[in-house]
């Protein structure tokens, strides 16, 4: 028994020291590490209170650093055209605040880094056999408080061909509304020739966009477009035959658009403007899924393209660059329609029942655009003649037979333009264009404007009515049955025309 408890004891030493010994570096690395704290708490008492090490000091020294460093200039690259040297300009040291004599103290304002692009390219087309347009946008501020210049150059393909160079006249076409960002039209007339690459040999566009900032005067030379050889058809721009009568050119579709009020809007147009026509729409994130599948049958019939423009939105400007968006459109389809039209896609071009479009447009031929006029109709106000189970089952344009008849001082008006006479777009009518504007179409054609409609995914009848004169929210409306005497026909139109795969969509 005695042996038995000596033994005990001697197998726990044994299992201690075996620990011990596994587990020896670690051990040494804790005991070095206390050693250490020990060794700080002992001498921590001898250190002398005053010093200390705070931000300040550490700015002190970094700017005794950089003093060192010449600070009176700073240099910035102007980039020139293909075949030049870059140049260097150089900025005044940065200015001081003074005080001036009437005892007002001036403030200075230095900038440094780039808040906004110089310039966001997202077109070039021909205008003609030696004239081309840049679309894109710009800073903002910079044409406000700058001067920005742009400068237009050919570069053949052929290098024994010479390069070619004119200033470039810019449009600004949206008048104040833009954000960050402004749209601009650069125009390129060469006038010193008559055809710009005229053995079609190829060549590229260069656009040279020049700051015109008084501190920063940088130059930024961008490829704008890129003529393969043999690629570009002259005769079309001497043509007088066009692919379509009519074409429309969409604004930026964004938010939770309706499926059905799109449905409804495509078919009406479509036969409003017959075959002979073409729907150019711009998804800036307005074209979902839903959406898509009630566009895909005019997809397929090639009555419409879809624009995906989804990436402009990191590019801060008005109602999704739709200005940018327009002008994109009237360059690219500029020789292949006769009338190009731009209005929403809540609002209903009509002509009166004893004219047709064809007509319509024929007696407006001497005039490079003309507007129309508004007929403003309620989106919420329905007419339940026919009982509520049967209003709710029409189509919008058809239940919304409200009219607002308020006096008001002037309305927006959409507006259609003869294309090759014109230079830049806007969203209301143009103001660059060469020919006559007519403003009086109003007996003519009209546009039934159904505000906000578009947008929302829900039944619109908010409230039903029987009368045809009312008051609502102390505004007077009266019924209008212009929309709903058409509908019948518009759906039949649909039915012979894609057939019944809309039938099922929602709202």
């Amino acid at each position: 028994m005695v042996k038995e408890k000596e033994q005990i004891p001697n197998k726990e030493k044994k299992l201690l020291v075996g620990v011990i010994w596994n587990f020896s570096a670690e051990l040494k690395l804790i005991l070095m590490a206390f050693l250490v704290l020990c060794t700080l708490a002992t001498l921590l008492p001898f250190i002398p209170s005053s010093f200390s090490l705070s931000a300040s000091d550490f700015r002190f020294c970094i700017s005794r650093f950089s003093s060192a460093v010449p600070v009176n200039t700073t240099t910035t690259t102007t980039t020139k055209p293909v075949g030049e040297l870059p140049e260097k300009t150089t900025k005044p040291a940065t200015e001081l605040d003074r005080v001036l004599d009437n005892g007002v103290i001036k403030r200075s304002f230095t900038a440094y880094g780039s808040a906004a692009y110089n310039f966001v390219s997202m077109s070039a087309y021909r205008g003609g056999v030696n004239s081309f347009a840049v679309i894109g946008l710009s800073s903002k501020p910079l044409h406000v408080y700058g001067h920005p210049s742009y400068r237009c150059e050919w570069v053949p393909l052929d290098p024994t061909q010479d390069p070619i160079s004119t200033d470039g006249v810019k449009i600004l076409t949206d008048w104040g509304y833009g954000r960050i960002y402004t749209t601009v039209v650069v125009n390129c007339t060469f006038q010193t020739i008559s055809t710009v690459n005229p053995e079609n040999s190829g060549g590229n566009l260069i656009l040279h966009a020049t700051t015109g900032d008084p501190d920063r005067n940088v130059t930024d030379s961008i490829p704008v477009l890129t003529e393969s050889p043999n690629s570009v058809d002259f005769e079309l721009y001497n043509s007088t035959k066009q692919k379509y009568d009519y074409l429309y050119c969409g604004s930026s579709l964004y938010g939770n658009l309706s499926p059905q009020r799109v449905r409804e809007w495509i078919a009406y147009h479509a036969r409003f403007l017959g075959e002979k026509s073409h729907f150019v729409l711009h998804d800036a994130g307005g074209v979902q899924e839903e959406v898509f599948e009630v566009l895909r049958p005019w997809i397929e019939l090639g009555r419409v393209t879809v624009h995906d423009i989804r990436d402009q939105e990191r590019f801060d400007g008005y109602y999704h660059n739709q200005f940018m968006v327009v002008n994109d459109c009237l360059h690219r389809y500029r020789f292949e329609a006769k009338w190009i039209f731009f209005f929403d896609v809540d609002e209903f071009i009509y002509v009166p029942p004893k004219k047709t479009i064809s007509s319509v447009m024929e007696s407006l031929e001497e005039y490079s655009q003309f507007t129309i006029e508004q007929m403003p109709m309620s989106s919420q106000l329905c007419f339940s003649g026919d009982g509520p189970a049967r209003t709710y089952r029409k189509w919008g344009f058809e239940k919304l037979a409200y009219r607002d008849v308020k006096k008001v001082a002037r309305r927006d008006r959409k507006y259609a333009v003869q294309p090759r006479n014109v230079y830049a777009t806007g969203v209301h009518m143009s103001q660059n264009l060469q020919g006559k504007t007519y403003h009086k179409a109003e007996g003519k054609i009209r546009y039934f404007h159904y505000h906000g409609s578009i947008s929302q995914r829900r039944e619109p009848c908010r409230h039903l009515f029987n009368g045809t004169r009312i008051v609502f929210d102390n505004s007077p409306y009266v019924l209008d049955t212009t929309m709903r005497d058409i509908g019948l026909a518009v759906k039949t139109f649909e039915i012979r025309t894609i057939g019944d795969r809309l039938l099922r969509t929602r709202q």
